[in-house]
């Protein structure tokens, strides 16, 4: 298990997020009922919901568990970014919840937690949720500054659309 680059570890699983770093908060709804919250969890928790996504990834583990390493990449060729990461947390249906958060590695652009979680609401509405705290670690992205977040919600946003393009796919071949 490797170290983590930044002290607070777990902060997303309960908050509050740790003060010193940028906050990510966004949230879509992907579906409705039970069937649609057992196919986001496992598209998000299998790496498929990144990689529909255009996100490269490489995980020691087929579905998230605590302590599985991840290296998530973004961007083509030489622009490709790479982002070594490490499962700190997981929940599998626990409360209505299913997903992970992973926090970041040495050689990260960003220092920080992510975590990506599915929620069954109690009037069957099926929503997606990232949340995260980050702050530069590399000389780039400290130069990148304010350009940083705009990213990071671009991404959160496309994660949502992805994994509501999912659901919806797999509700089309199998009918309920």
């Amino acid at each position: 298990m490797s170290t983590l680059s930044y002290p607070e570890a777990g902060a997303t699983r309960g908050g509050p997020l740790p003060d010193g770093y940028h906050h990510l908060r966004h949230r879509t709804r992907v579906g409705r009922g039970a069937a649609d919250f057992e196919v986001a969890g496992a598209a998000v928790t299998e790496w498929r919901m990144h990689r529909a996504s255009g996100a490269g990834i490489t995980a020691s583990a087929r579905r998230a568990q605590p302590g599985a390493s991840v290296r998530v990449s973004l961007g083509l060729g030489p622009l490709r970014l790479s982002a070594p990461c490490q499962v700190v947390w997981t929940s599998y249906g626990e409360e209505g919840r299913t997903g992970f958060a992973y926090g970041t590695l040495s050689g990260h652009p960003e220092r920080g937690e992510e975590c990506f979680v599915v929620e069954l609401a109690d009037d069957a509405t099926v929503w997606f949720t990232v949340l995260a705290f980050s702050r530069p670690a590399r000389w780039y992205t400290r130069l990148a500054g304010p350009l940083v977040p705009p990213v990071q919600r671009w991404y959160a946003r496309r994660l949502g659309r992805t994994l509501r393009r999912i659901v919806q796919e797999e509700a089309e071949e199998s009918p309920r």
